[in-house]
């Protein structure tokens, strides 16, 4: 007698089971869809540049291979040249990163 009654309860159990996970699935599909883009640096710009400043600016590690720095170097100048409808104090900050990152300044200073 009490075996049919456990295999209804399992069963409605499973039904609403079912009905849940279909629901939730279509909720995960209609959520808007969220660029996932690298954030960038979004602070003022310090007196004397360290590399951990040029590192942000430029979106590579302070460690990293010059390569590595050139090819950063050469995205970000892209998006940012005077030429192209950009600032020539961020052009002038992202060459400081550059020199800085390749170890041609130290400090804001030239090693001359």
């Amino acid at each position: 007698m009490a075996a049919p009654l456990i295999a209804g309860l399992a069963v409605a159990a499973a039904a609403l089971a079912s009905r849940y996970s279909i629901q939730a699935w279509h909720a995960y599909k209609a959520r808007p869809i969220v660029p996932r883009m690298r954030k960038f640096y979004e602070g003022g710009f310090q007196p004397a540049m360290t590399r951990r400043e040029a590192g942000l600016i430029l979106g590579v590690r302070e460690n990293v291979h010059p390569e590595k720095v050139k090819e950063a170097h050469k995205k970000v100048m892209v998006a940012n040249h005077p030429d192209a409808g950009g600032s020539h104090y961020l052009a002038s900050k992202i060459n400081e990163a550059k020199d800085v990152l390749l170890g041609k300044t130290k400090g804001g200073r030239s090693v001359f």
